[in-house]
C-alpha cells in the first residue's frame, strides 16, 4: 500500500528516500479576486438540477468562483507563485461583465498577509494565459494608465505551445486572452518557454504535465513530492488549473462550456487522476471557493472523488 502524504506545520519526517528541494519548503494558498460566472457555462452539458447542488446559483444563474494561487518558498531556492488569478486590470465596465467582485487587487493583499510583496517573487508559473489565471500579473486598472507588470524581479514560466496560441488566438477563445500580456512578458527578458517535463528555473523540483482539452498546451505544475518509489516521485502537489477547476470537476464526465475539446479533456482527466492517485499527489484547486487542496480517491466502481479536503494552506510543510 502506498504511504499517504500529509501537510503538516512540523518538519519533514525522516525517510530513506528523501528528495532535495522540498525539505524546508512551505506552501500557502493565496486568494486573488473572486468571480461570479454563469453556472451553465462552468458545467457544460451537465443539467442545472445536478450542478446547482454543487454550486448554488444566484438570481442571475451565476456561481461563486475563487481565483486561487499557490505560493511555495523556498522551492529550488526561490519564492515561486503558481498563477496570479484574475486581478483587477479590467476597466469598470468589463469588470462587471466578467463578474469580478472586488475592485482592489486582492492577490497583492493576500501575499502581504502571508508576509510577501510582489518584489519577493522570483518565479511565476502560468498554466496558461487566459485572463482569469494571468490577469493578476498586471497592476490594477487606472484611468489613462497602460497595462504593466507587477512582479519586477520574477522570471515567468509558460508552456511553449500555449504561448504560441496566445500570440495567435483562435476566434473561439480570443476574448480569453489579454492582448498586451504576451509582449509584456517577452519584454522582461525573463520569460522561459517550457516544452518538456522540467524547466531551467526550477530544475527537478517541479515536473510539468500537459493537456489540450481546455486550451492547447495547458501546463500543469507538480511540486515533486519527498519520496521516490520505483523511480517515481510520490506525495507531491499538482496545480490542476482548468483541467480540474474544483471538486465537482473531479467527476470525469463533467467539463466546462469553455473547454476547447470536451471529449479529449475527459480522456486526459481520467489518465491524470489515475496517475495522481497512484503516486498520492494532492490536487490544488484554483476555482473552488471552499477547497484549496484534496487527496484523490476512487471507489469500487472506478469513480474518482476527493478526501482530506483542506480549505486553506498557511505556511504548511510537505511531509511524507
Amino acid at each position: 500500500m502506498l504511504q499517504r502524504a500529509e501537510f503538516s506545520s512540523g518538519a519533514l519526517k525522516s525517510t530513506d528516500q528523501k528528495r532535495t528541494g522540498v525539505q524546508d519548503m512551505k506552501l500557502w494558498s493565496v486568494l486573488g479576486n473572486s468571480q461570479k460566472l454563469d453556472g451553465g457555462a462552468m458545467f457544460g452539458n451537465a443539467p442545472r438540477a445536478m450542478w446547482a447542488k454543487w454550486a448554488p446559483p444566484d438570481e442571475h444563474n451565476r456561481i461563486d468562483l475563487a481565483c486561487r494561487a499557490l505560493l511555495a518558498s523556498p522551492l529550488n531556492g526561490k519564492t515561486v507563485l503558481f498563477e496570479a488569478g484574475i486581478g483587477a486590470f479590467f476597466e469598470p465596465k468589463l469588470r462587471e461583465r466578467y463578474g469580478v467582485v472586488e475592485e482592489r487587487h486582492v492577490l497583492v493583499d493576500s501575499l502581504a498577509a502571508a508576509g510577501f510583496q510582489p518584489d519577493d517573487i522570483d518565479v511565476v508559473v502560468l498554466s496558461h494565459l487566459h485572463f482569469d489565471h494571468a490577469g493578476g500579473l498586471l497592476a490594477p486598472w487606472a484611468e489613462g494608465q497602460a497595462p504593466h507588470l507587477l512582479f519586477p524581479n520574477a522570471g515567468y514560466l509558460v508552456g511553449r505551445e500555449h504561448f504560441e496560441r496566445a500570440k495567435q488566438p483562435h476566434p473561439r477563445d480570443r476574448a480569453s486572452f489579454i492582448p498586451e500580456l504576451v509582449g509584456l512578458l517577452e519584454a522582461t527578458g525573463r520569460l522561459e518557454l517550457v516544452d518538456g517535463q522540467y524547466s531551467k528555473m526550477l530544475g527537478k523540483t517541479v515536473r510539468f504535465h500537459y493537456s489540450d482539452g481546455h486550451t492547447p498546451g495547458l501546463m500543469l505544475a507538480e511540486i515533486v513530492g519527498p519520496e521516490m518509489v520505483n523511480g517515481e516521485p510520490h506525495g507531491g502537489v499538482v496545480f490542476c488549473a482548468d483541467l480540474i477547476p474544483g471538486r465537482p470537476w473531479v467527476h470525469v464526465p463533467i467539463t466546462m462550456g469553455y473547454d476547447r475539446n470536451a471529449e479529449l479533456l475527459i480522456d486526459e482527466k481520467k489518465s491524470f487522476l489515475a496517475d495522481m492517485l497512484a503516486r498520492n499527489v494532492h490536487l490544488f484547486f484554483t476555482h473552488d471557493p471552499q477547497c484549496a487542496l484534496a487527496q484523490v480517491t476512487q471507489d469500487e466502481k472506478g469513480k474518482f472523488g476527493t478526501a482530506h479536503e483542506v480549505a486553506e494552506l498557511h505556511a504548511r510543510m510537505l511531509t511524507a
